[in-house]
């Protein structure tokens, strides 16, 4: 029995079984939020790790000086305004007023910078800002000054990032923990607050809204811009793996909203007249096959382009969300397809004729006789699941000496951080997605990134690839960009620090009597029932 046969089989069976072993507590119902996110939450730190699910934690609980809108614009979030000085080599922020943490201590300047500070480490976008950075000063507790060794027009849109690992703040004992080592407690000064004595990672989290949140007076919802007001007074996210038990308790009333329903699910729930199936994000999200650049067999860029010939963007992404054409895209490069940047530069070896024999050919020619390689995967998370089922069976075929290691996803998450050798636990190839935003230009783009031992997990070095990226931040038109972005394309299908695998419109299941939802992620301010 396949993979849709067996879902299939289990939502038939869940929608009568589950209801009576999915019971919630419904307290106050018209003022608690309960969702199944796309995954358990196993770490509280959006600098640490990419993982959305702590991303989608992290926008719950932190704010950041800037938001982001829906037109990719930054917009003041935690800042009052700002002040550019000394030919923009200057440039003073500050706070608005009334800010506090959750832990009742006014926000400061103070915490804001070490909290810059710790992200420009991690983050793509952040690193870039910290080449070009002479200091980052307090100048009282409302105001922090950047000073610059040039001007750097895209600062704002820098500390505006919505992809992983935003710029958030934290309070200045825990913004100043190694930007390698994780922030263990989660105290912000978000719209909610983490409640920590309630948190059972693989069974619920749960957040109230915070009271001494203060929303900007004015603007309009959009992205992880404008007013973020919280409308209930609890939000409950429910761990619940097995798909037929989400979608019988989404059915029932037992909870509002199914973050990622696998396609069968979707179905079912079309007939619901009172839910609706929504994409969570207008633009698609990209799967990727990443491999492990620092050891066998991988390390070796023939063997990572003897695999091309065999890869289907369209077999990887009907995986994910079925064989409806609207719902996915394939003849996907580096670039979120839709946006100014996406091109079909050097994309010949994903869009002529599939062989497995040509790949194993190639392969051959690599110099590959039967070494291991370990393959790691989730279980438990809709989209990275579905791609690695795709990628096992892909390399049994071409005939890898294949470990396929599947477990919880955030066991994924913490292993994928191994520099080991496959003999000494390491991996050789993960797949995982990310979010339209984190593909749609250079500044973000983890995956992209030629830094060596900086890098994204994988951990490529392609030293080309870096320079065509610090040129596209200095690029004074459009054309130009687009062009540095052919280029780049050009580079990363050579050398494949990953393989994109397509892109999909990531589908969620929600109440129609849940109003006023942002679009782009998983976000719970402005929503309120109706």
């Amino acid at each position: 029995m396949n993979r849709r046969d067996l879902l299939r089989a289990s939502a038939a069976a869940g929608a009568a079984a589950a209801l009576p072993r999915a019971s919630f507590a419904q307290p106050a119902q018209n003022r608690v939020l309960k969702m199944v996110p796309q995954a358990n939450l196993t770490s509280l730190d959006p600098v640490w790790t990419t993982a959305n699910i702590t991303r989608n934690h992290g926008h719950m609980i932190y704010d950041s000086l800037y938001g982001m809108d829906a037109q990719f614009r930054p917009q003041p979030q935690m800042a009052e305004g700002h002040v550019v000085e000394d030919d923009g080599k200057s440039v003073t922020i500050t706070l608005r007023q009334g800010l506090k943490f959750h832990d009742g201590e006014p926000v400061r300047a103070q915490d804001a910078v070490p909290s810059v500070t710790r992200w420009m480490k991690r983050n793509p976008f952040g690193q870039k800002l910290d080449t070009v950075v002479d200091a980052i000063e307090v100048v009282d507790d409302r105001r922090l000054r950047f000073r610059l060794k040039r001007p750097f027009p895209l600062l704002f849109k820098a500390l505006a990032q919505v992809s992983n690992s935003p710029a958030f703040v934290m309070p200045e004992r825990l913004a100043k923990t190694d930007p390698f080592q994780q922030v263990r407690e989660a105290i912000g000064s978000g719209p909610f607050k983490f409640k920590a004595d309630e948190f059972n990672s693989g069974s619920r989290v749960v957040y109230e809204r915070f009271a001494d949140y203060v929303p900007l007076p004015s603007g309009t919802p959009s992205l992880t811009a404008g007013p973020k007001v919280a409308h209930f007074d609890r939000v409950e996210w429910h761990i619940i793996v097995d798909a037929a038990t989400a979608a019988a308790a989404l059915q029932t009333g037992e909870i509002d909203w199914y973050e990622q329903p696998p396609p069968e699910i979707q179905e079912l729930l079309r007939r619901n007249r009172g839910i609706s199936i929504e994409a969570i994000d207008p633009l698609p999200l990209t799967g990727i096959l990443r491999f492990n650049h620092l050891h066998a067999p991988f390390n070796d860029k023939k063997m990572r382009q003897a695999i091309l010939p065999a890869i289907s963007q369209e077999d990887f992404m009907q995986a994910i969300v079925g064989t409806d054409p609207a719902t996915y895209f394939t003849n996907v490069g580096l670039f979120t397809p839709g946006t100014p940047l996406a091109n079909d530069a050097g994309m010949g070896p994903l869009t002529g004729p599939r062989s497995i024999d040509r790949a194993k050919a190639m392969m051959r020619e690599a110099g590959y006789t039967n070494q291991p390689m370990r393959l790691i995967g989730p279980t438990d998370i809709l989209a990275p699941s579905a791609l690695t089922q795709v990628a096992a069976d892909l390399v049994r075929r071409l005939g890898f000496n294949a470990d396929i290691v599947l477990t919880d996803w955030g066991t994924v998450v913490q292993r994928r951080t191994s520099r080991e050798p496959v003999e000494r636990g390491g991996w050789s190839m993960l797949l995982t997605a990310f979010s339209s935003f984190d593909f749609a230009d250079p500044a973000a783009h983890f995956p992209m990134r030629g830094n060596g031992a900086q890098a994204w997990p994988g951990w490529p070095t392609v030293p080309r690839l870096e320079e065509l990226r610090d040129a596209w931040f200095d690029a004074p038109d459009l054309a130009t960009e687009q062009r540095l972005a052919r280029e780049m394309q050009t580079v990363a299908m050579d050398e494949l620090p990953y393989v994109p695998c397509g892109s999909y419109l990531s589908l969620t299941a929600i109440k129609r009597n849940l109003t006023g939802r942002v679009p782009g992620l998983a976000l719970f301010w402005n929503m309120r029932r109706t």
